[in-house]
């Protein structure tokens, strides 16, 4: 095999030939405080898929993942939420699962415009989100959740160390989030490894509590020195089916207002598909929005996230953050959003599946592997930077 198909231990055709993972919504267990400074150590601790002979390779991830996630997450060649419609949880889409796939569907149907006349070899695949230069413009979706949708094959202390010490290796930020059913003390605990383990050097994501159980986990975010914190609002209605009795609760403006002006970390709204929400979310101070339907997972039928976005940009860009996070895959899905305005995303699925199959480097080689794809796919549209990526790279724009 030529070389320029071998990069950094991964075989870009198998990358390319295999489809990455599937996503849900978060919780990561409980850690002892004695066990924080053990964590620290722990950021490479979940069992490497590495064959006998050395180096990681695509490959053996997701022949190890698809052993570990299997009957969850069937690994499919594709992800593309057909075989696992309606597996919540799961790892599909609620209902008929046409969420998920209208996220899919929107993407896969955006074509790119080939422009190689140009003399820009070496593009620059920097971004700076809230004062942090990142290697690359894609993060770590809030995902876990790992005994009731992943199967338990991986415990939750090793997960979220796999997500955070893998997206920190390549570069990026991983977010952590708050399962609904999580008192506060396993919260502090979370925050206390992401302090003593990552030094604040990540996102934490929660769930629509009460105003009051919201800001007391605020508090510990803060001391942890994260990054930012946000909520994906749009987990309300599922969390409640999910866990009768909890309380939770959608966020008008004037709660999310407070939210935004409680905190000196910018606060990211997570579930915004419509413009008008887009716009009231910015008014009250967000400083971040990630466009989502929450992986397909909350409301069926809801449009894809590459349909709702363009219109949402228009509106808000410069004003807000934008991330998106939807049935990301490849470098080129990833370009993609950029175009339709996006400044970052998120990615879920693909890393569940790098974190079953090789720990922390599982990761950090699913994120390396999309990153030296966006590369080429940069290269080959004539995009020098992702800074402000032009929309006419796209067919029809």
């Amino acid at each position: 095999m030529d070389k320029d198909n071998k990069i950094e231990g991964f075989d870009r055709r198998e990358f390319l030939k295999n489809a990455m993972a599937i996503g849900a919504g978060v919780a990561v267990a409980p850690l002892l405080a004695s066990e924080v400074q053990a964590a620290t150590a722990a950021v490479a601790a979940a069992p490497a898929a590495a064959p006998a002979g050395g180096k990681l390779t695509m490959a053996e991830v997701l022949r190890v993942a698809r052993e570990k996630l299997y009957p969850r997450c069937r690994v499919c060649p594709e992800c593309n939420g057909v075989a696992c419609a309606g597996e919540v949880p799961g790892f599909g889409g609620i209902g008929s699962g046409q969420a998920f796939k209208n996220n899919y569907d929107a993407l896969n149907h955006i074509k790119l415009n080939m422009r190689t006349l140009h003399d820009m070899k070496k593009p620059d695949l920097a971004v700076e989100i809230f004062g942090e230069k990142l290697s690359m413009p894609l993060l770590s979706a809030a995902t876990g959740g790992v005994t009731y949708n992943m199967g338990g094959k991986m415990t939750e202390e090793d997960y979220i160390n796999a997500i955070l010490g893998g997206c920190r290796a390549a570069g990026t930020l991983g977010l952590a989030a708050d399962g609904i059913g999580d008192p506060i003390e396993t919260f502090k605990r979370r925050m206390d490894v992401l302090k003593a383990a990552y030094n604040g050097k990540g996102i934490a994501i929660l769930k629509p509590r009460t105003q009051e159980e919201v800001l007391k986990r605020v508090r510990l975010m803060e001391e942890a020195g994260a990054v930012a914190f946000g909520m994906d609002v749009d987990s309300a209605g599922r969390a409640a089916r999910a866990l009768p009795g909890q309380t939770v609760e959608p966020k008008t403006f004037a709660q999310i207002r407070e939210l935004s002006r409680g905190s000196s970390l910018p606060f990211i709204v997570k579930g915004i598909m419509t413009v008008e929400e887009a716009q009231r979310a910015v008014d009250a101070g967000a400083k971040g929005i990630v466009v989502s339907n929450h992986g397909g997972r909350v409301l069926d039928y809801t449009p894809g996230v590459a349909e709702v976005l363009p219109a949402i940009a228009d509106k808000v860009k410069g004003h807000t953050v934008i991330f998106a996070d939807g049935a990301v895959r490849r470098g080129t899905d990833v370009l993609k959003l950029l175009a339709l305005g996006a400044d970052a995303c998120l990615i879920g699925r693909p890393l569940i599946r790098g974190a079953h199959g090789g720990g922390a480097a599982g990761v950090t080689l699913m994120l390396e592997a999309i990153k030296q794809e966006l590369e080429a796919m940069m290269v080959l549209t004539a995009t020098p930077n992702l800074r402000n990526v032009s929309s006419s790279i796209l067919m029809g724009a």
